[in-house]
């Protein structure tokens, strides 16, 4: 595990410098100063990707990311630490009227980063695995625990599946994947213990991070659980192909997570950007299960150096830097929306 870790430290450390290289072609409007944020684990790649490239540009510029996850990072920037925070999920009522209490006025939240949630699993002799959301919901909630359930095999009809039990993994820590997950069970499936970011259906077994969540999937047969998929391909998991309102097995990729997202319904006001996603979609090709990372900002108050990394971040080079790191690229019409929200901020 200490070599994979190292490893992995490299390949995001390469892929950074990777992406920084078509930034060349679209200058950025560099600020000075030095600000902080912290948050998101889901989204961390892509901020570290996006502070190398605006500081290798802008030497005035000291920027530093925390991935602590969504819920430490709200809490740390309503009680007034950092400039920002990255949360997979909107703020709940009680954080935004702290938000709104610490800013002095609104607090926005800017989609900036989408990933599919990947569905791994480590089945001896299952490659190609696809449920549907009822299954999904099943074998979360307890009532399917075998490999070879009924209701397993209709959705993979000719498989051979094993007996092998069913061990599922959650998160044991507050966390945005987490909530992003549940919300999907609860918006397409008879699901009975609701949805937010911690995990309260009974049973399975409970690791802390995303990387908790795959090595405990890696050391167990029958063992499946919900992770970001850059996580999921770095350790070469497989993953299931999820079911959606179409009628379609949708393997997980950026464009099939995109088409889902393009299906979300803007419900903040002005330049909040809070989005409604739409579980039950008939989007053809669309992958249900998704988590758009917010970076939650002052409407006034931010600060030029905030105002000037976000509009690189949102811009196409910064876009295509997260995409080229495993990330989907923002649909067009919100990627304006979020440029024009930025350029808002003060």
């Amino acid at each position: 595990m200490k070599l994979r870790a190292l490893a992995l430290v490299g390949l995001l450390g390469l892929a950074a410098c990777d992406a920084g290289q078509p930034a060349a072609a679209a200058p950025i409007a560099c600020a000075s100063g030095s600000i902080a944020g912290q948050g998101s684990s889901a989204q961390a790649t892509a901020v570290t990707s996006w502070i190398k490239n605006y500081q290798v540009a802008c030497s005035g510029a000291a920027i530093s990311y925390g991935a602590v996850g969504s819920g430490a990072g709200v809490t740390a920037f309503v009680g007034g630490q950092g400039n920002f925070a990255g949360s997979d999920s909107a703020l709940s009522a009680v954080f935004a009227s702290q938000a709104q209490a610490h800013c002095g006025g609104p607090a926005l939240h800017l989609p900036m980063v989408v990933g599919p949630i990947a569905l791994a699993y480590n089945v001896a002799g299952v490659d190609d695995l696809r449920l549907k959301p009822a299954t999904i919901a099943g074998i979360f909630g307890g009532t399917i625990t075998a490999w070879n359930d009924p209701a397993i095999a209709v959705d993979n009809p000719g498989a051979v599946l094993p007996t092998t039990p069913i061990r599922t993994v959650h998160r044991s820590d507050s966390s945005g994947t987490t909530d992003n997950f549940t919300k999907f069970l609860a918006g397409t499936s008879p699901w009975p213990s609701g949805s937010g970011s911690t995990w309260k259906a009974p049973g399975g077994t409970a690791a802390k991070g995303s990387n908790g969540v795959v090595a405990a999937i890696e050391r167990t047969e029958g063992a499946i659980g919900y992770v970001e998929a850059s996580y999921a391909r770095f350790h070469e998991l497989p993953t299931a192909l999820v079911g959606n309102a179409a009628g379609d097995f949708v393997a997980l990729t950026d464009s099939a997570a995109a088409a889902q997202v393009a299906g979300a319904r803007i419900v903040g006001t002005g330049s909040d950007l809070e989005l409604a996603l739409d579980y039950k979609t008939a989007r053809a090709g669309a992958y249900p299960i998704v988590l758009v990372t917010y970076e939650i900002v002052c409407a006034k108050g931010a600060g030029p150096l905030v105002k000037s990394f976000f509009s690189y971040a949102v811009s196409p080079a910064g876009q295509a830097a997260a995409t080229r790191l495993g990330y989907a690229p923002l649909p067009d019409a919100l990627r304006a929306k979020v440029a024009t929200s930025v350029a808002g901020l003060a």
